[in-house]
């Protein structure tokens, strides 16, 4: 019995290993090398030149052919569940909430930008803007304005360098 199960383990020790190998390799890899290789497993190519992000996305692509992905239906009550489980983040940096870095919950921030208020609640562990639930305040800076803000900037939260030293 123990000499069948040994038996078995082989092929599956051989991937494992080959997989390895490959993930290995990975590491001595140029960024052009990677971006072929980018290429190889997903069918198109890399918008990305970052190394590390390359390495991980073209590494668990291979362990995901090896090994399989999630089922459909696991997909899909992933997809049922995100919604219903509270999203924590770091908590803000001190401000002019008192210094102790934290918006109590509730707190309603208003913002003018592109002609209209943008008002947004601050709930326990995120912050809801127009019925969509963010985790920081600069996601939904970005969300308003489409690029990239610091959330506390764009909301008015920080303290102004030079009226402190003044």
């Amino acid at each position: 019995m123990a000499a069948d199960v040994q038996a078995r383990d082989v092929p599956a020790r051989k991937v494992i290993e080959s997989i390895q190998r490959q993930l290995d390799d990975l590491q001595t890899m140029t960024v052009a090398q990677l971006q072929v290789q980018y290429r190889v497993v997903f069918g198109h190519d890399a918008t990305s030149r970052n190394k590390p992000h390359l390495i991980r996305k073209i590494g668990y692509r291979l362990q995901e052919k090896a090994g399989g992905s999630l089922s459909v239906r696991a997909k899909e009550r992933i997809g049922e569940l995100i919604g219903t489980v509270p999203i924590h983040h770091a908590v803000p940096s001190a401000s002019r909430d008192g210094g102790s870095g934290r918006l109590p919950p509730g707190t309603l921030l208003q913002r003018e930008h592109g002609g209209k208020v943008h008002q947004v609640q601050v709930g326990e562990f995120d912050f809801e803007y127009e019925g969509v639930r963010y985790a920081s305040l600069s996601a939904v800076a970005r969300k308003i304005t489409g690029t990239h803000w610091n959330g506390r900037r764009f909301f008015n939260l920080t303290a102004d360098k030079k009226k402190e030293s003044a």
